[in-house]
């Protein structure tokens, strides 16, 4: 149990460090976008290249990632159908709802998870491929397209092309699927920039938190409440039903794809939502909620299925 809640311990520590920050003003006004702009331009490339680059290309294209896949899109729709036709979301408040319902956090708190609860932090690479390689630039797009002033179809193609997030996963990918053997000279570097990436992340999101009370912004509290509830129960039970009768997976892959589905969202869609100044409320409350609310989930999982 104690090593169960260790993953979440160095998350929650994290990010009451940013809470205290902003309250006692310590980097100032100015402090969240520069974190932000760091975290989105410089800190998250280097840290998906790190991954990737070091995951094993058999597990990546493993069985578990169809499900995954399956489960994501099903909650991603149902939330988009919600929020755009029954709510009339803008596209891109539909965009960062509907990441919020279905991204999960596979890496700064899946990784430590899948190693503590499953036996290997190798399981969540699947879940990081596609989320990396699929979800991010499609939704990257959607954004650039719906946030600018001015767009084109190749002003909105060259943006997504040259985004440092979705270059750092292709490249990360591509030295994975090619079992290219990099020097130590080029991986220290690129690792010790990568690492700053989470403590930094989860500090601007802890930062985000002081001055705002959950579901206190009014006109979005179902978002949230719904993008949560698509997280913790609907997600996983999609991942569950597939897995175990529609592919057949052996109970232990069962149980994993059911776990990484639980896993709470991932506070990368809170900082597409600084990023792009919209739907910050959302995201940030439902990262908030999926956080704490997917301890009991997970432990109901692991009693159930483990």
């Amino acid at each position: 149990m104690l090593e169960t809640l260790t993953g979440f311990v160095v998350v929650g520590v994290a990010i009451i460090v940013g809470y205290v920050l902003a309250r006692i003003d310590l980097l100032g006004e100015h402090a969240r976008p520069v974190l932000s702009r760091l975290v989105f331009f410089v800190l998250s490339p280097f840290l998906l290249f790190t991954v990737l680059a070091h995951a094993d290309a058999t597990m990546l294209f493993s069985s578990l990632l169809p499900v995954s896949a399956i489960a994501a899109v099903v909650v991603i729709l149902i939330h988009t159908l919600v929020a755009r036709f029954a709510w009339r979301r803008s596209v891109a408040e539909t965009t960062i709802g509907a990441l919020s319902a279905g991204q999960v956090n596979s890496n700064n708190i899946g990784l430590p998870l899948s190693l503590y609860l499953l036996g290997s932090a190798a399981f969540p690479a699947p879940v990081i491929l596609l989320q990396l390689l699929v979800f991010t630039p499609v939704s990257l797009t959607i954004l650039d397209a719906a946030t600018a002033e001015r767009t084109s179809l190749r002003r909105t193609l060259l943006r997504t092309a040259t985004n440092p997030i979705i270059i750092g996963a292709l490249l990360g990918t591509l030295v994975s699927v090619t079992g290219l053997r990099l020097p130590e000279i080029v991986l220290a570097p690129a690792q010790l920039i990568a690492d700053a990436a989470v403590p930094v992340l989860l500090i601007s999101y802890g930062m985000s938190l002081h001055g705002q009370r959950v579901l206190g912004t009014r006109g979005h509290r179902r978002d949230v409440v719904v993008a949560s509830i698509l997280k913790l129960a609907v997600m996983p039970l999609v991942a569950w039903v597939f897995a175990q009768f529609v592919f057949g997976l052996t109970a232990h892959e069962v149980l994993i794809v059911t776990v990484l589905a639980a896993l709470p969202t991932a506070q990368n869609v809170f900082n597409y939502s600084q990023r792009y100044g919209v739907g910050e409320a959302i995201s940030r409350d439902t990262v908030f909620l999926t956080t704490i609310g997917c301890l009991p989930v997970l432990l109901l999982i692991m009693l159930l299925l483990g």
